[in-house]
C-alpha cells in the first residue's frame, strides 16, 4: 500500500524531500504553494537552484520579501544572507535620495530667481537646505495682512541683532495701509530696516550663499526681490601678536582669521583711495572669500590681471588656508625655493604694497601671500627697515652669512676629513684625527645619522605642547649628544659641526626658505661624501642654475643681481638709509617709481636754530 504520509510528517515532522517546505497554515498558504511550483520549475543547477536539503534561500526569492524563519539553516539563527540584503538597500536608498537632493538643487539653481509668491519660495529654500536641522524659517504679518518670511541659519547670525533690529522693528509697523510688493520691498529697507549690509537680490544662488555666510534672507510675499541682511557673529579671535614673526622693535599686531579685520588692519596704515580690494569666491564647496589688494597707480595692472586670473582658473571643491591658493598660482611647483612670501604682519603686506607687489587675503587664516617675490626678500626681516641703516646693514651680512654656512657647513667636514685633510692646520687635523679614532661609520653616514637624529628632535619639539616642546628638544639634544660621544658612536666634533648649523639654520628668516636649506644640505652631503669639494661646486652649480631660472609671477627670482641692477642693490647689499631710499623696486612698479624726494639728507648745516649755522 502506498504510503500518503505527508513528507514533512515523516522523521519527527521533519522534511525528508529535497528543497521541501513545511505546510504553513493559515494566510500564507497559498504564496508558500505558489513558491514551491516555482521552485519545481527551475532547472537543476540553474540560478534559482538552492542547496540539497539545507533549506537555505535561494537568489530567486523575492527581492522586497523576507520569508520566516523556515528558511534558515536548521539548528541554526544565522540571517547574515538577509542583514548584506539590506545594508545593499539602504545604501541604494540613500544613494537614490542623494541624487534626486543633488538634481533638485540643480533645478533650483536655473531656476534662477524668486518667483513671489511667499509659500513657494519658503519651500524653495526648504527643499534647497533640507536635512539642515540649523535652518531656521520665522514667518511674521505685517498689518496690512502681507507676509513676512525670515530665513536664517542658527549659529552664525547674531539672534539678538535678529530681534532687536529686524524683528522688533517688523512687528512695531503700526501703519495700516502699507503698499504691497515691490513698493513694500523698498519702505522695509529704506525705512523700517535701515541696518548696515542691507542689499536687495533677487538671485537664488546670491541669496543660498547669504545665508550660509551667515546673513538673514527677508522674503517678502509677492515681491520677487528679497532683503540680505548681514547680522553674521561668527566666532573669531582678537588682535595679537604674530608668534612667528617677532620682532623686537616694529608693530605689535598680526593678522587674523577673520577677512575683515584684516582688511581693516591693512587700510590703517594704507588710508588712501588709491587703495583697492576686489573680492573672490573660489571653492565650488566652501566658497571661500578672497581678497586681492594693491595701491593703484603704483602695481602694475598686468600683475594683478596675472594675479586674478590665476585665482580665478583654480578649480577645486575647498579652499582652507592660504597654502592651498599658493599651490595653485606659484610659477614652478616642482622647485624646493618659496616663490610666494606669506606673513601674518599687516606692515609687512603694506610695505610690499607701496612697492608694488600685490597681496592675496584669504578668509579663515592669518597667513597672507605677497607675489612677487626674490630670493633676497625671503632673506630680510621687518625690523630691517624699523632700525638704524648701519645695524641693520651688519645683521643683514650676519644672516647672509649663516645661510651659506647653514648650507654648507656640514657639507664641507664631510669632504675636507674624507678627502682634503691637507686643508686643516696640523693641529686642527691632529685633534680632530683623534677624536674620530674608533668611530664605526665614515664621516658622511656619521653626518647623515646626527642630522637625522637632529630633525627628530626639533620636530618633536614643534609638535609637543609649547610649555615643554622647547625643553624637550634642548635636553634630549644634550643627553643624546653627550651619551652617543661617550659611547664612541659619533665624534664630538660632529655634534659641534651640527648644533651651529641648527643655529645657523635659526637665522634665516623665513621657514619655508629655511626648510629649503635643510632639505638642500642632505644631496650636497651626499655629494661631498663620493666626491669631495669637486661635489660640493657641481651641487652649487645646479642650485644657482635652478635660481637663475626660476621666476615669481614672471620676474626674476635673483634680481636685482642677475639681472643686475646696481641702484636696486641699496636694498639688497646693504639697507641704505631712508633718505636715500628714493626709488621703488625698478623692475617692479609700471610708473610712479619715485617714493620719495631727493636731496633729503638731515645735515646739521639745516637747523641753525639749534646751533648748527657757523
Amino acid at each position: 500500500m502506498r504510503d500518503r504520509t505527508p513528507c514533512h510528517a515523516k522523521r519527527g515532522g521533519q522534511a525528508r524531500r529535497v528543497g521541501a517546505r513545511p505546510t504553513i497554515p493559515g494566510k500564507f498558504a497559498a504564496r508558500e504553494r505558489a513558491l514551491a511550483r516555482r521552485d519545481r520549475r527551475c532547472p537543476p543547477g540553474g540560478f534559482c537552484q538552492g542547496r540539497a536539503g539545507r533549506g537555505e534561500v535561494t537568489p530567486a526569492v523575492s527581492m522586497f520579501y523576507r520569508p520566516g524563519p523556515w528558511y534558515r539553516k536548521q539548528g541554526t539563527e544565522d540571517d547574515t544572507p538577509w542583514r548584506n540584503l539590506e545594508g545593499s538597500l539602504r545604501h541604494l536608498e540613500t544613494s537614490l535620495l542623494d541624487l534626486r537632493s543633488t538634481l533638485d538643487r540643480t533645478l533650483l539653481l536655473d531656476r534662477r530667481n524668486l518667483s513671489g509668491r511667499l509659500q513657494e519660495d519658503i519651500q524653495l529654500f526648504q527643499h534647497a537646505l533640507e536635512r539642515v536641522d540649523d535652518f531656521v524659517v520665522r514667518r511674521l504679518f505685517l498689518r496690512n495682512g502681507t507676509g513676512v518670511a525670515l530665513m536664517f541659519i542658527e549659529g552664525l547670525v547674531d539672534t539678538r541683532a535678529v530681534q532687536e533690529f529686524i524683528v522688533a522693528p517688523l512687528l512695531r509697523v503700526r501703519a495700516a495701509r502699507l503698499p504691497r510688493g515691490r513698493r513694500l520691498q523698498r519702505v522695509l529697507a529704506q525705512r523700517i530696516l535701515p541696518t548696515t549690509g542691507n542689499v536687495a537680490t533677487r538671485s537664488i544662488d546670491g541669496l543660498l550663499k547669504g545665508l550660509l555666510s551667515g546673513s538673514v534672507v527677508v522674503l517678502i510675499d509677492g515681491c520677487t526681490e528679497a532683503l540680505h541682511i548681514d547680522v553674521r557673529k561668527l566666532p573669531e579671535r582678537s588682535v595679537e601678536e604674530p608668534t612667528v614673526e617677532a620682532v623686537i622693535r616694529g608693530p605689535r599686531d598680526g593678522f587674523t582669521e577673520d577677512l575683515r579685520t584684516n582688511i581693516s588692519l591693512i587700510r590703517r596704515r594704507l588710508a588712501d583711495i588709491r587703495f583697492k580690494v576686489e573680492e573672490l569666491r573660489v571653492g565650488r564647496v566652501t566658497h571661500t572669500l578672497v581678497a586681492v589688494c594693491y595701491l593703484q597707480g603704483i602695481v602694475n595692472p598686468h600683475l594683478v590681471t596675472e594675479v586674478k586670473s590665476r585665482i580665478n582658473r583654480i578649480t577645486a571643491d575647498a579652499i582652507l588656508e592660504s597654502g592651498y591658493i599658493e599651490e595653485w598660482i606659484e610659477d614652478c611647483p616642482s622647485s624646493l625655493f618659496p616663490q610666494i612670501l606669506h606673513t601674518e604682519r599687516p606692515d609687512v603686506v603694506a610695505g610690499a604694497l607701496l612697492e608694488g607687489r600685490v597681496a592675496v587675503i584669504t578668509d579663515g587664516t592669518p597667513f597672507a601671500l605677497v607675489v612677487p617675490v626674490s630670493l633676497w626678500t625671503l632673506l630680510q626681516t621687518p625690523e630691517d627697515y624699523n632700525e638704524r641703516f648701519i645695524a641693520t646693514t651688519a645683521l643683514r651680512w650676519l644672516r647672509y652669512l649663516f645661510a651659506l654656512v647653514a648650507l654648507l657647513l656640514p657639507s664641507l667636514y664631510v669632504a675636507i676629513t674624507t678627502y682634503h685633510p691637507e686643508m686643516l692646520p696640523t693641529p686642527l687635523l691632529m685633534t680632530v684625527a683623534a677624536s674620530r679614532e674608533g668611530i664605526p661609520f665614515p664621516a658622511m653616514v656619521e653626518a647623515l645619522l646626527v642630522e637625522i637624529i637632529f630633525e627628530a628632535l626639533r620636530e618633536a619639539g614643534v609638535r609637543l605642547p609649547r610649555t615643554i616642546g622647547q625643553a624637550v628638544s634642548i635636553v634630549g639634544a644634550i643627553v643624546i649628544g653627550e651619551a652617543a660621544v661617550m659611547a664612541g658612536i659619533i665624534s664630538a666634533p660632529m655634534v659641534i659641526i651640527v648644533a651651529t648649523t641648527g643655529i645657523a639654520n635659526f637665522t634665516v628668516a623665513r621657514f619655508n626658505l629655511a626648510f629649503t636649506i635643510r632639505l638642500l644640505r642632505f644631496p650636497l652631503r651626499v655629494l661631498a661624501g663620493m666626491f669631495g669639494l669637486y661635489g660640493i661646486i657641481l651641487g652649487l652649480l645646479a642650485i644657482l642654475i635652478h635660481l637663475a631660472g626660476l621666476r615669481s609671477f614672471g620676474y626674476p627670482y635673483l634680481s636685482p643681481v642677475a639681472p643686475l641692477n646696481a641702484p636696486d642693490l641699496r636694498d639688497v647689499v646693504i639697507r641704505a638709509p631712508r633718505w636715500a631710499l628714493t626709488r621703488r623696486p625698478t623692475q617692479l612698479p609700471r610708473r610712479n617709481w619715485r617714493r620719495a624726494r631727493p636731496g633729503l639728507q638731515p645735515h646739521a648745516g639745516r637747523w641753525p636754530g639749534l646751533g648748527g649755522a657757523r
